[in-house]
């Protein structure tokens, strides 16, 4: 099987499944090294597919999804209140970044679907020596959120900013993340 016919087969397994699939059984599958996976899922990435590394393996990011950036501040304590509130409304949390004054746009995947996702994500900042990426902005950070409709990311930016978690935008910022400008808090 040449490269072409093997990257069609990964897109056609990854539509099949509704859960992640791990680059390992796939390389099982099509008879290569998982290192032959990982060079596949890039050139698909940069032909245009939307495919979503997890812990757990590879998906493939619906077409039906609708995306929005949330701005938010909240302490350390509060981070798994505020991806369970996400996800419990039907949200998937793709990333998380901050707009660093220096550094520019420092972003690391996330991939949070359910409260699990969100509860094993604390377990492993706790037992690691990192700290959360939001830290290095004195907590301003931002989200990319995934979700089957608009309505949704409106349900989702409501009850953020009803929590209080949602930030204003500041002046130096490269790009007004929000959709709907009515919706902008007005605090800070």
């Amino acid at each position: 099987m040449n490269g072409k016919d093997r990257r069609k087969c990964i897109l056609q397994i990854l539509s099949a499944s509704d859960k992640p699939v791990s680059g390992v059984s796939m390389a099982k599958q099509l008879q290569v090294s998982r290192q032959i996976i990982v060079q596949d899922i890039a050139l698909l990435r940069a032909n245009g597919s939307e495919i979503l590394s997890t812990n757990h393996g590879y998906l493939l990011q619906s077409e039906q999804s609708v995306s929005r950036v949330f701005k938010l501040i909240h302490s350390d304590s509060e981070v798994e209140e505020e991806l369970s509130m996400i996800v419990d409304m039907g949200g998937i949390v793709r990333d998380v970044f901050v707009y660093h004054k220096v550094y520019g746009v420092v972003r690391a995947e996330m991939n949070i679907r359910s409260r699990l996702d969100a509860h094993n994500f604390m377990k492993d900042i706790a037992l690691g020596k990192s700290s959360l990426l939001k830290n290095i902005t004195s907590g301003y950070h931002y989200h990319t959120v995934y979700a089957d409709s608009e309505e949704t990311l409106d349900l989702i930016q409501d009850q953020l900013q009803e929590r209080g978690f949602l930030a204003k935008l500041q002046d130096y910022e490269p790009v007004d993340f929000w959709s709907k400008t009515e919706k902008q808090p007005s605090c800070m």
